[in-house]
């Protein structure tokens, strides 16, 4: 069983930045892939950002590459994800999932074993 929480939301004024992080728990989250996904109101949950379970591979929205960052840091069983020049757009509820397959999370984006509860992001214009 692996549990997932996310914390580091808040509101931020556009062109911000905000550091999302994910704490895992688990005999064995480190060998898991990673991702983060959001979902806006009146919308479906959408992929923003994967890593492999060595941090050897990411893997980005178009709408989100060259402006957030994920990372992992399996000492601290905990992802990230750097968001910066935030837009409205980016207003979301933030969610971290996890499964041990990376193709899962970062391509196929279906059937993803474990979630968090998210973290809210409010970019103001």
């Amino acid at each position: 069983q692996v549990q997932l929480v996310e914390s580091g939301g808040g509101l931020v004024q556009a062109g911000g930045s905000l550091r999302l992080s994910c704490a895992a728990s688990g005999r064995t989250v480190s060998t898991y892939a990673m991702g983060w996904f959001r979902q806006a109101p009146g919308r479906e949950r959408e992929f923003v950002a994967a890593i492999t379970s060595r941090s050897g591979s990411t893997n980005y929205a178009g709408s989100v590459k060259g402006r957030f960052i994920i990372s992992r840091d399996n000492a601290k069983n905990t992802v990230y994800l750097q968001m910066n020049s935030l837009k409205p757009e980016d207003t979301a509820v933030y969610y971290c999932g996890a499964d041990p397959h990376y193709r899962v999370i970062a391509i196929t984006h279906g059937g993803i074993n474990y979630w968090g509860k998210g973290t809210l992001v409010t970019v103001s214009s």
